[in-house]
């Protein structure tokens, strides 16, 4: 399957080149424990039933980068839910965004994306076998604890997020793993990587990962352009790309 991403330069273009296949974004809301979680939903222009995919935001929150992956996975045949953690708030500015994501209780975190799992699931536009997530940064951690939090997940694809070295916690986890991560990550460096993969060996556990010799965090957001690579980055995403197709279609 092609990566069918184009640098930030193509962004407007991208846009509209998936607004004709795909119908109107929507709004959405859904319980989740006594609150409501909330997204952005993106929809193939076909009937389905689809595969699925949980889009999760990195600590900056639900931008215009994050929309678009979720707009490209619905223009390639999955129902995309980008669901946003912090309910509105959008950020550029690094102490803000530590904020937020330290204003984020985990447990409400996972609730919210457990919640659009099943919100996904309960659509009879999807097959809720063929439900995955994809995260990055902050995302990236959601997405593998939400991959621990959901047996029915299927696949998860974590890039650059925190990592757990926990026995508990990886024996809970049914989904097929992708990761991309960069070994200039001060945050994330490569001895957590390998921990984290030998953790999971010694639970009986794989994970598919890669980690890239010259990239640093954040290195697939063509929006970010001090650490941005774009060569990299297109590699990581049709690696993405490669994962879904294999374990959700």
């Amino acid at each position: 399957m092609k990566s069918f991403r184009l640098p930030a330069v193509f962004a407007a273009l991208l846009v509209a080149a998936f607004a004709l296949p795909i119908h109107a974004q929507q709004h959405v809301t859904f319980p989740s424990g006594s609150g409501t979680g909330e997204g952005i939903l993106y929809l193939p222009h076909t009937p389905g039933p689809h595969p699925a995919i949980v889009v999760i935001h990195e600590w900056w929150g639900l931008t215009d980068w994050i929309k678009q992956q979720a707009a490209g996975y619905a223009a390639h045949g999955y129902v995309a839910l980008a669901v946003d953690l912090y309910h509105g708030q959008v950020t550029t500015d690094p102490a803000v965004a530590l904020k937020l994501a330290q204003g984020l209780p985990q447990d409400q975190g996972i609730r919210d994306l457990v919640s659009a799992v099943h919100f996904l699931q309960a659509r009879k536009d999807v097959d809720p076998q063929r439900i995955g997530a994809v995260g990055w940064c902050f995302g990236g951690g959601y997405a593998l604890q939400l991959a621990i939090a959901d047996p029915d997940l299927k696949a998860a694809a974590i890039n650059y997020g925190r990592l757990t070295t926990n026995p508990a916690d990886l024996t809970r986890i049914h989904a097929a793993l992708l990761g991309n991560f960069g070994a200039l990550d001060r945050g994330i460096p490569p001895t957590a990587v390998h921990a984290f993969i030998d953790s999971m060996h010694a639970v009986g556990k794989s994970i598919d990962v890669k980690i890239y010799p010259d990239a640093n965090h954040a290195f697939e957001n063509p929006y970010d352009t001090k650490v941005y690579r774009q060569k990299d980055s297109a590699d990581a995403l049709a690696r993405i790309d490669r994962f879904f197709a294999a374990h959700l279609q």
